[in-house]
């Protein structure tokens, strides 16, 4: 007996249809045969992978023959997301099919015309990363510019610029520290013994307000977490001279010794008296006892020839005016910073007869000079004198004339180093202190230094602006510190015997 089917008959197959979205055409849907499986998971995956790989090889082969085309394939790349999810019902052997589809699709997004291209340049442009140019290139170009103003045989010295303001800093800093650096690196407290004192009594503040945090002890925390970062950002605003790394020494050597039993209050007090110990021993009460040994050296009748500024021979000229000696004094200046000008107006007002000239007169005014009194930054164990640059010049001057040139200079700038000449150890400043703004002169013209405001435009031109130089030992008569006057070949003598006591 025959049933019926009660199937509806299959439909007749309509026509295909292309549909147009902008001018590119999307793959023609295919009607898989009725009776083709239902595909699973894993072979979607596997076709959704070719499809991927088709793509790819079409993209590859529009790249050479449409260079231009590429802002265009990003937009090509969104449309055809679009049409994946009609693709994906697709059988396996349709994906060469797709590819061709893709590879026609990226032809017709390619007629765009120029005027859109135009109106949206930043549609397909690529970024530029900072390697491949812009800002970066600039700072490596004024790096070569700022290596080529160096002047070559002093280039070991120019390093890290002098730091002018407090950012940056880091947060252990203290407050007086931070006020310091910027005092130091502007001129502000200037001079060997000033400096030593300023950071010692900055270091007073950091210790009375220092709080050994609990599982640790003082003398392990306070020196490497605490002191060392103050160290460090006074060494960023300008180098330490010799006189505060000795201070600086036994300072930390100090803090070690602290036993761990000592209640911090009472160790924190200790070590603020010793500072103040430090200070009025080893520099208040040795300028005293050096300017009373060297104005004994000072008749009446003298001509003293000094250079720059040093605050233990002005100390040692005023001690010697109030023994009631008669004299002249001579101050020998030079740029940049002056400080001759600074002794010259404090001697006047104090009631010398002071003559002032800068050091291109050095050799004239050493003619009337009987005795030269010159302050030191240092004194090295080979015997020569580490003081502020021309100090060199006017020594040798009065070495041809057989004057005596006396050396002022307490013990705690002896060091253990040697210096055989300005080069291998030196600081140099910024070069634009040399130069000074165009002034009005009295007949109605501007100074000379107007021409040079604008160095670094000129080419082949460097300015070195280095602080010191070097006095051979034999240009010196004596050194005069608390101990009393030695010969330069003692100054390591007596070095040795102070690192041993103290």
């Amino acid at each position: 007996m025959h049933i019926p089917s009660t199937e509806p008959p299959d439909p007749p197959n309509p026509k295909p249809t292309t549909t147009h979205t902008n001018g590119a055409s999307a793959n023609p849907p295919a009607t898989a045969p009725p009776e083709t499986p239902q595909l699973s998971g894993a072979e979607l995956k596997k076709r959704a992978k070719a499809e991927k790989a088709a793509k790819r090889a079409a993209e590859k082969a529009a790249k050479p023959s449409a260079p231009a085309q590429q802002p265009q394939q990003k937009d090509g790349r969104q449309k055809s997301k679009e049409s994946k999810a009609p693709a994906v019902q697709q059988v396996n052997g349709e994906a060469g099919r797709g590819a061709g589809a893709q590879q026609q699709h990226h032809k017709r997004t390619g007629s765009v015309n120029a005027a859109s291209l135009a109106q949206r340049p930043a549609l397909g442009a690529t970024k530029r990363r900072p390697s491949q140019g812009g800002p970066v290139k600039e700072v490596e170009k004024k790096k070569v510019e700022s290596k080529q103003r160096e002047v070559a045989l002093f280039g070991h010295l120019y390093g890290q610029p002098r730091r002018h303001s407090i950012e940056g800093a880091a947060k252990e800093v203290h407050p007086a520290v931070l006020a310091l650096g910027l005092q130091m690196s502007s001129y502000v407290v200037c001079g060997s013994n000033a400096r030593c004192v300023a950071m010692l009594l900055a270091f007073k503040s950091v210790i009375e307000s220092y709080t050994t945090p609990p599982g640790t002890s003082l003398a392990r925390h306070l020196t490497s977490h605490h002191l060392s970062p103050q160290i460090d950002y006074l060494r960023s605003c300008r180098p330490l001279s010799i006189s505060m790394g000795n201070a600086i020494r036994w300072l930390k050597d100090l803090i070690v010794k602290i036993d761990p039993s000592v209640p911090e209050n009472e160790a924190k007090s200790d070590l603020t008296s010793s500072i103040d110990t430090f200070i009025r021993e080893r520099i208040t009460a040795a300028d005293v006892m050096i300017a009373e040994i060297a104005s004994s050296k000072i008749v009446d009748g003298d001509v003293v020839l000094t250079y720059a500024k040093s605050s233990i021979v002005e100390k040692t000229l005023r001690q010697a005016q109030k023994q009631g000696k008669r004299f002249r004094v001579v101050v020998v200046d030079s740029k940049p910073l002056f400080e001759g000008r600074q002794l010259a107006r404090s001697l006047a007002a104090a009631g010398f007869t002071v003559q002032y000239s800068l050091i291109t007169a050095a050799a004239h005014a050493v003619k009337d000079a009987t005795k030269v009194f010159v302050g030191a930054h240092a004194m090295m164990s080979n015997g020569r004198l580490y003081s502020r640059v021309g100090t060199a010049v006017v020594a040798m001057l009065a070495h041809e004339r057989d004057l005596p040139v006396i050396v002022c200079c307490e013990s705690v700038k002896f060091t253990e180093r040697v210096a055989l000449d300005s080069i291998v150890n030196n600081e140099v400043a910024p070069s634009e202190e040399l130069l000074s703004e165009g002034k009005v002169l009295p007949g109605g013209g501007l100074g000379r230094e107007k021409d040079m405001s604008k160095w670094r435009e000129k080419d082949n031109l460097q300015l070195l602006n280095i602080m010191f130089d070097v006095t051979p030992a034999e240009y010196i008569k004596m050194v005069v510190t608390e101990h009393g006057c030695l010969p330069p070949s003692s100054v390591p003598v007596v070095h040795r015997i102070f690192s041993e006591t103290v």
